[in-house]
């Protein structure tokens, strides 16, 4: 069955695009033991449940980011296994801090009925074209651009871990732990005239079951009873319903505003059907400890509320400060290594599911984000501000480049202007030294330099610069963006 849902994209974007960042450096360690601090009746204690909350906090957020795209009730939904496809361009002041390069289609697979085949066609003219998977843990399980932007043609089988039957021939099998997968494929579109061409490859991408009638799901919204692959007390957690939140807050500002009790609830059931990796099995453990186990009710004592809420509030100040991994240079702050592939390092998994959802990895793409000029004061619209790119030094990469502003909040810039980002298709006038200066700033500059003006929101803003298929002197910090000068 191909299954398609169209939709706009302010509403995806919202859904999955924030990138705010922080340029100070986080205690690492959150997988390691607890220093005992405050035990409580039952012995554990309150870093604990720091540990516990960073651990889970990425299963928590996607979680909620598929109760919230998956269905049909409201707009924007689409049920499992379906794509949802976005057939515009952001209009000035979208939220969600969106790319204006590209047209995402994205879907949440469901492999628990059936492998699921996904086709992908070739990207014409040498047209960027990526496409990407992560488990609902945020892992990295399948990206096109780590090897070629331009892609053939793509047959890929997702399967669950362990599979043995037959698959398509030719097809690409990527196997799962977890029940669900997010797929996102991102296609580059220059400008609007240029929408229509990429619609076209959007009516081509198709989601099937290697078994249709096994893959299709009576209510699409519903959620599967038990386990997968197993529940050892028969029963499905019930969970709180989500808090209120505006249309655009991000599923991962939602994790953050839930209380102990509601966030290690939907823990224990998303546990149930998307278990953790071989060497979680300590952080498991602590969890246990804590009376949070896949699949079962999770009841706390009331005298523990203190503890627990102390918990979550220091879980929450972690997710607030970039990670000590973090490459911060000239003002910029970005990730290189183990981005997509985390291992146990729960701290970078954490942060980057809270600001940077599902984010590729370092051969895939790099984003790196600058809020402060070079003397360390933030950047705001009344002033001017210059990014003096040396020659041969604009951004290296396989695929393209953008830059972007937008405000604090992940907004573009309101009213009518010339641009929303530059990118490298852009014809940038180069000084006669082949150097290139790019000026941002709120007011149009003199027409000499209107063709290297990137227009930036008034007050406070940032500047996002994305790297698709980056270079690996981009991802190792070998190559730096330059530091924005106030004028």
């Amino acid at each position: 069955m191909n299954k398609h849902r169209r939709w706009t994209f302010p509403l995806n974007a919202a859904l999955w695009v924030s990138t705010s960042l922080s340029a100070a450096a986080l205690l690492a360690g959150c997988a390691g033991t607890a220093t005992p601090e405050a035990a409580n009746t039952g012995g554990w204690v309150k870093n604990q449940v720091v540990d516990a909350y960073t651990f889970g906090f990425p299963l928590v957020a996607s979680d909620i980011a598929r109760e919230r795209a998956s269905g049909a009730a409201r707009p924007g939904q689409a049920p499992l296994n379906t794509f949802r496809h976005a057939i515009a361009l952001p209009p000035a002041g979208a939220t969600g801090w969106p790319s204006v390069d590209t047209l995402d289609s994205s879907a949440w697979l469901d492999v628990s009925a059936d492998p699921v085949i996904v086709t992908v066609p070739a990207a014409p003219r040498a047209r960027y074209l990526d496409t990407r998977a992560f488990d609902a843990w945020s892992n990295a399980l399948y990206s096109s651009a780590d090897t070629t932007p331009f892609p053939k043609a793509q047959l890929i089988a997702f399967v669950p871990a362990g599979f043995t039957g037959t698959l398509p021939a030719g097809a690409t099998r990527v196997e799962t732990r977890t029940r669900y997968v997010w797929l996102s494929v991102r296609v580059r579109v220059n400008g609007m005239r240029d929408v229509r061409e990429v619609r076209k490859l959007q009516t081509s991408m198709r989601i099937d079951t290697l078994t249709p009638t096994k893959g299709s799901l009576a209510d699409p919204t519903s959620t599967v009873t038990g386990a997968w692959p197993g529940n050892a007390t028969g029963q499905t957690p019930s969970v709180p319903p989500l808090p209120s939140a505006a249309p655009t807050a991000s599923p991962g500002a939602q994790a953050e505003a839930l209380d102990a009790n509601a966030f290690f609830a939907r823990l224990a059931r998303s546990l149930d059907d998307n278990p953790p990796a071989a060497d979680d099995a300590p952080a498991m453990s602590r969890l246990a400890d804590l009376g949070v186990k896949p699949g079962e009710p999770v009841q706390f004592k009331k005298a523990d509320a203190p503890l627990l809420a102390s918990g979550v509030a220091d879980g929450r100040a972690h997710l607030a400060t970039a990670p000590s991994n973090a490459i911060t240079k000239n003002g910029w702050t970005w990730f290189g290594d183990d981005v997509g592939n985390y291992g146990t390092d729960y701290i970078l998994r954490a942060y980057l599911a809270r600001h940077q959802p599902f984010s590729g990895t370092k051969a895939g793409e790099a984003k790196p984000v600058a809020r402060v000029d070079s003397d360390g004061h933030p950047l705001n619209g009344a002033n001017t501000y210059v990014l003096h790119f040396a020659p041969n030094q604009l951004p290296p990469v396989r695929g393209f480049w953008t830059l972007a502003a937008y405000t604090k909040d992940g907004a573009f810039a309101n009213g009518k202007l010339p641009r929303l980002s530059l990118s490298d298709r852009d014809r940038l006038k180069k000084n006669r030294d082949g150097s290139v200066d790019v000026t941002v700033s709120a007011e149009a500059p003199p027409r000499a330099r209107a063709s290297n003006w990137l227009p930036a929101p008034d007050g406070d803003f940032q500047l996002t610069m994305r790297l698709y298929a980056p270079k690996p002197q981009a991802s190792d910090g070998t190559w730096t963006p330059p530091a924005v000068e106030r004028q």
